[in-house]
């Protein structure tokens, strides 16, 4: 199976969720079954590592982001990709348009998906810490599910 994150510009939410799944693909031992990786629709943050707010935060959880790059969502991602995760209804509606025709991957947002209290991972790019802390509760929470329907389909 694989799985790809989609935010605006793969510094904060994206990286933060294929962490927290990596991490907890590790811990279920089905690390070596599922490809994991995260992407931006935007292009501006292309190369860089995640912000430091989102590695400092997910560090204190004990999820390592420092080998992350960002990277832009391109049109092979749709074949290469089972699943492609949208982090809010802006970046979901990205992927739709570059979606190609004869894709075979599902676009869904993140948190609808697995039925949490919101359908969108807020963006903390702006806010405070108390936003990367939030970002890790709500990643977490659908990392959870999301392992589930992964053992479900292995």
């Amino acid at each position: 199976m694989r799985v790809l994150f989609v935010c605006l510009g793969n510094i904060c939410r994206s990286p933060t969720a294929e962490g927290v799944l990596r991490h907890k693909l590790r811990e279920a031992g089905l690390a070596e079954r599922v490809w994991v990786d995260s992407a931006g629709t935007g292009d501006w943050h292309v190369g860089k590592a995640p912000d430091a707010r989102t590695r400092v935060a997910a560090q204190r959880r004990g999820y390592d982001l420092s080998q992350q790059r960002a990277r832009q969502v391109g049109r092979g991602d749709f074949g290469d990709f089972d699943l492609i995760l949208a982090m809010d209804e802006n970046n979901l509606a990205n992927l739709r348009r570059l979606c190609p025709g004869d894709s075979t991957a599902k676009l869904d947002l993140f948190l609808r998906r697995y039925q949490l209290e919101l359908d969108e991972v807020p963006d903390p790019y702006y806010g405070g810490e108390e936003g990367f802390e939030q970002v890790l509760d709500l990643v977490e929470r659908a990392c959870d599910a999301l392992i589930v329907e992964i053992k479900g389909r292995l």
